[in-house]
């Protein structure tokens, strides 16, 4: 399957998540109320899985850099009224994605990891969220690049929409950016440093304990 095609897979198979949200912005136009007796609580931990897509351009997702990811992740949720706040770490194998610097050389991510808070809004069953945090990258070296095979940092900020669809069972779509800064390397014996950063989309699933 190529890039293009996984990247409408995912929003296929998961915008009807998102159709949830639209009515529950039209019933809070005129106030929200606490339906505690039946509204999904979103508190507890969880564990998932998720698989994406990732590049180094923006906004056109379908660069030749494009590559995919599949890993997990695990959190935990706290409810007070609508607002639900909480943290996730999560961690991903990475393929194909690739970062152009100079002379021709590339980096290539072969493995991300992340740290961060989650806040959002919870209407009923669907929870609208920002997330902020640090993303953690493995940079291997590609083509003409004799050193940048280096572990790289920077600050992560992102948002996403997640829906239960059983009292156990949720799925997610989330975006994440995340500035590296100057990342350095050495290029046919010549030492350089380049700004990269990413972005990208996840589609997941959670299992509350």
């Amino acid at each position: 399957m190529t890039t293009r095609n996984l990247f409408f897979v995912l929003f296929a198979g998961l915008a009807p998540l998102a159709m949830p949200v639209v009515a529950s912005a039209a019933d809070m136009s005129s106030g929200y109320q606490d339906t505690s007796s039946g509204a999904y609580d979103w508190s507890g931990v969880y564990g998932g899985a998720h698989v994406g897509i990732s590049n180094d351009g923006f906004p056109n997702p379908f660069s030749s850099k494009t590559g995919w990811g599949l890993g997990g992740q695990v959190g935990a949720n706290f409810q007070s009224g609508m607002f639900v706040y909480g943290a996730e770490m999560d961690a991903s194998f990475s393929n194909g994605t690739r970062h152009n610097i100079a002379n021709g050389a590339q980096l290539e991510r072969k493995f991300d990891a992340a740290a961060k808070a989650r806040a959002g809004v919870a209407m009923d069953r669907t929870l609208v969220y920002g997330t902020a945090g640090y993303g953690l990258t493995k940079f291997d070296g590609r083509t003409n690049v004799t050193s940048g095979s280096n572990w790289e940092g920077g600050l992560l900020l992102g948002a996403g929409v997640e829906q239960a669809i059983s009292d156990k069972v949720t799925a997610k779509l989330e975006y994440n950016h995340v500035d590296y800064g100057k990342v350095r390397s050495t290029v046919d014996g010549v030492k350089q440093a380049d700004e990269i950063s990413s972005n990208s989309l996840k589609a997941g699933l959670n299992y509350r304990f």
